[in-house]
């Protein structure tokens, strides 16, 4: 059986609505988050992701009005991350219409959340979210990663949206977590984020490589030839992507088709 790859707009939520931004900042207003999704329904997503990026840095949960709104006019698996502190805010996002919760900062600071989530909920529910930025400090307990320029480094996962350095090696992360009961990855790379230039394929090849669950490639996407790369280059089992999307520069069908095209197994 072939799995198919799949195509997952996020939607990024501040002050209950949709934004944008490059590198982490620089937000711009995008829209309503449930009209958002509802169009990204019609238009054929796999999933949407909605990360309520300030919940974890503004210590509150996220908004789960927003969310059950949301599940009641839709028909498609989603997945919500932002402010999740523990086993009680995940039940609290599931019963509000989540199928999925991703975990980021809180997943860093307190790593048996992972394990209590997915014992309780299964591991089918906990996305462990990933964001990592590049190192060219020396740190020998660290992955090398090779780069298109032929320079090397190594990738530190940040957490309260970015603004946070842990000193974690990515690669290390992303199989202590799969080892704790994570379902699924979700890479963000800060280097690629907003600018358009593509998914950072070097990390994302060398976390779904270390792997064994599948990797959700994010950060970077301007043309339909980056998910494609993605897919191939990257090795991810999906991919993600935010203005490409709420601007109309692509509708999630015109990603398929293309993908279709070029002998990618997408569910059409």
């Amino acid at each position: 059986m072939v799995l198919t790859r799949r195509i997952i707009p996020c939607l990024d939520l501040k002050d209950g609505r949709v934004v944008k931004g490059t590198h982490f900042i620089s937000l711009r207003d995008a829209g309503d988050p449930v009209e958002l999704a509802q169009r990204y329904n019609e238009q054929g997503a796999d999933e949407v992701v909605f990360l309520d990026i300030t919940a974890s840095k503004e210590h509150r949960g996220t908004m789960l009005e927003v969310i059950s709104r949301a599940a009641d006019q839709l028909f498609l698996p989603l997945t919500v991350g932002g402010g999740i502190r523990n086993v009680s805010d995940i039940q609290q996002l599931l019963r509000a219409g989540a199928d999925k919760v991703s975990i980021n900062t809180s997943a860093v600071l307190d790593p048996p959340l992972i394990n209590k989530g997915a014992q309780r909920f299964g591991t089918q529910c906990i996305v462990l979210a990933e964001d990592v930025r590049r190192s060219f400090d020396k740190n020998p307990d660290a992955t090398p990663i090779d780069l298109p320029d032929g320079s090397s480094c190594w990738y530190e996962v940040v957490i309260y949206g970015g603004s946070k350095p842990t000193g974690i090696d990515a690669v290390a992360w992303a199989v202590d977590a799969e080892a704790r009961g994570a379902g699924e990855i979700l890479l963000t790379s800060m280097e690629t984020d907003g600018t358009k230039n593509g998914f950072d394929i070097p990390i994302t090849r060398a976390i779904a490589e270390a792997v064994g669950v599948p990797v959700i490639a994010s950060g970077g996407v301007g043309t339909l030839e980056h998910f494609y790369e993605g897919f191939v280059e990257g090795k991810a089992d999906a991919c993600l992507a935010a203005s490409v999307f709420h601007y109309g520069e692509y509708t999630v069908r015109q990603v398929k088709e293309y993908l279709a095209g070029r002998g990618i197994p997408v569910r059409l």
